[in-house]
């Protein structure tokens, strides 16, 4: 089977307002069942940092007054006992804030994750030629988490310091226009800078999540490879793949770090150089009289603190604005694959079994290489019961044709019926439920082997477990685990040996019991009792089916009703093994004459 990955290498998207806007609304698309304890969390944020205003106030009144006769005895505690009570209700109600955002968050992005895997795996096959799984696990967790601590911390923030910038600025200019000047002249500057940076950082942050999903794909393959990278002691190469992409990740990250260190520099030296000049003429004011401008110390501190909010604010835009820019770019990823087509979901069934197959005149290219064909009007017809074997050398067509009796793919041309029904009129999992496969290469799931058995119906009796394991041949080594049914099979079943995972295979199908089978031979490289063992299994599992054998073994297939030789996408020959053998020059005894030696 012809296929090609794709690499996400493109260049992270550049997001106009209008873009930033849409992406914003995506995401807020989630919160809309919560809408109203989002509104709630949100305005109690405001509410309490609000308050956080009132601190300067209270610290300058409690400044003024210590000189005051009597201060310990008629103002201290009074002072006190407001600044407790203001603390202590800015307490309760940032707790509540959060912990009711954080809620809605969780419950939200766990939303979001299940659809994003509900959709991913309804996905056709195409989109999996063209995708690298690591990649996409990257974008159910480390992307989601992305938008988990934006929604979870940034937001808040972000109301927080808005507060602290407006409110700050309210106070300072009401205070004292003139004290307000130094403070504010580079605020347009600093507005400015912070838009372009925070672009830049956005398009930065976007490039280093599809690095980092690469590498995280990188890790998923070699894991999963293993016994191949141990085999070809490519530990060292495949360490150096990662090393290489974390090297660029890091570049990255450093360069990101760079630009918003310098820009939160620049905010630092120009805003607490503008407080430094407002202390120098403060103090000059000190003890003047009111009429010629004159501040008092409690004054001068309290504008001092709430140029001090307004710096923080200042300095902290750059971060969440990052922040929000890395989540939106992240958000781009997200929705690129929410936008793919996913197949046919209904769960309709066929009106009887599903038990004959016809393919008239189809033609076919896989997705990723439209240019080459890989069937080319190929027809043939499979009666209920009967079985078929598809021979050829690799890439001849044997499972692409296999696939798109599956219909992984759609043909390009041409007809695909089951019982003379088109089946673009039957529900993929009208199909995809009357066909059992036993493939070459085994894939179990980590858990147990009843699970792994159970795969082939969920609802199954555990007597009815027990009685596919049978049939399959596979109980006598079953038995021989302390731990029986409930035994650990491992990551992709690595803990069985060949032919036990080929057992296994087998008694999931017997449980299915599909009409129709599909057959990827597997036992070339099997012991003689092993491979007999797994021919019985195979006996039992064809009985009564519409088989189809995808044949590596020649000597398998012999009993096959029809066998169809394929060559470069076409059928090039067809009949029983007597027949094929008995023409002169066939495709089909020269194979047989390599694979045995002799003509057969």
């Amino acid at each position: 089977m012809a296929k090609q990955r794709r690499r996400n290498t493109e260049p992270a998207p550049k997001l106009p307002i209008g873009e930033q806007r849409k992406e914003l609304r995506f995401l807020l698309s989630f919160y809309a069942e919560h809408k109203w304890k989002a509104l709630f969390a949100l305005g109690a944020s405001f509410v309490g940092s609000s308050i956080s205003l009132l601190f300067p106030k209270l610290t300058g009144n409690l400044i003024d007054k210590v000189r005051e006769p009597n201060f310990i005895s008629t103002h201290l505690w009074e002072i006190v006992g407001v600044m407790v009570g203001v603390f202590l209700l800015q307490a309760v109600i940032s707790y509540f804030s959060s912990i009711t955002l954080a809620k809605i968050t969780e419950n939200t992005l766990a939303k979001l994750r299940g659809r994003l895997f509900h959709h991913i795996i309804h996905l056709p096959m195409r989109f999996f030629e063209e995708r690298r799984v690591g990649e996409l696990i990257s974008r159910i967790t480390t992307d989601v988490t992305q938008i988990q601590e934006t929604f979870t911390f940034t937001m808040l923030q972000l109301i927080r310091q808005t507060i602290f910038l407006i409110g700050g600025i309210t106070i300072i200019v009401l205070q004292s226009v003139t004290l307000t000047v130094p403070v504010l002249a580079t605020l347009p500057i600093l507005i400015f800078l912070g838009i372009t940076v925070g672009r830049k950082l956005r398009k930065l942050s976007v490039e280093a999540q599809d690095i980092s999903a690469s590498a995280t794909t990188i890790v998923e393959e070699s894991l999963q490879a293993i016994a191949s990278v141990k085999s070809y002691s490519n530990e060292e190469f495949e360490i150096n793949r990662y090393q290489t992409r974390l090297s660029e990740y890091v570049s990255l990250a450093i360069k990101t770090a760079r630009i918003r260190s310098m820009f939160i520099s620049f905010i630092l030296f120009a805003v607490f150089g503008g407080i430094a000049g407002v202390l120098v003429y403060g103090a000059s004011l000190i003890g003047l009289p009111k009429e010629q401008g004159g501040i008092t110390l409690g004054d001068l501190t309290s504008f001092l603190m709430y140029a001090m909010f307004v710096a923080g604010a200042l300095g902290s835009f750059a971060e969440l604005f990052g922040q929000i820019q890395r989540t939106l770019g992240t958000s781009v990823r997200i929705r690129e694959i929410l936008a793919e087509q996913h197949e046919d979901e209904s769960h309709t069934t066929p009106p009887e079994p599903l038990r004959s197959i016809t393919l008239r005149n189809i033609t076919f290219s896989y997705p990723s290489r439209k240019e080459l064909h890989a069937l080319h009007n190929v027809s043939l017809e499979i009666q209920p019961g009967k079985r078929v074997a598809f021979v050829g050398e690799s890439g001849a067509g044997k499972s692409t044709t296999s696939a798109l009796i599956q219909r992984f793919y759609q043909p390009d041309s041409g007809e695909l019926l089951y019982n003379n029904i088109n089946a673009n009129d039957l529900s993929l999992y009208a199909v995809r439920s009357q066909i059992g496969v036993v493939p070459q290469d085994i894939v179990l799931f980590g858990g147990t082997i009843e699970e792994n058995i159970r795969y082939g119906n969920v609802n199954a009796t555990e007597a009815e477990i027990i009685h596919a394991a049978t049939l399959a041949n596979a109980v006598e080594f079953i038995e021989q685990f302390p731990e029986k049914y409930k035994t650990i099979v491992g990551e992709r079943g690595v803990k069985l040996s060949g032919g036990q995972r080929q057992r296994i295979a087998i008694a999931r199908a017997i449980l299915k019991n599909p009409p129709i089978l599909i057959l990827d031979e597997a036992t070339s490289s099997l012991d003689s009792r092993t491979e007999h063992l797994i021919q019985q299994a195979l006996e039992n599992l064809m009985h009564g089916r519409t088989t189809i054998i995808i044949a590596h073994r020649l000597s398998t297939i012999r009993t096959c009703d029809s066998i169809m030789v394929f060559s470069k996408g076409e059928i090039i020959e067809r009949g029983t093994h007597n027949e094929l053998m008995a023409q002169p020059n066939s495709t089909y005894a020269k194979l047989c004459e390599l694979q045995f030696g002799t003509q057969q």
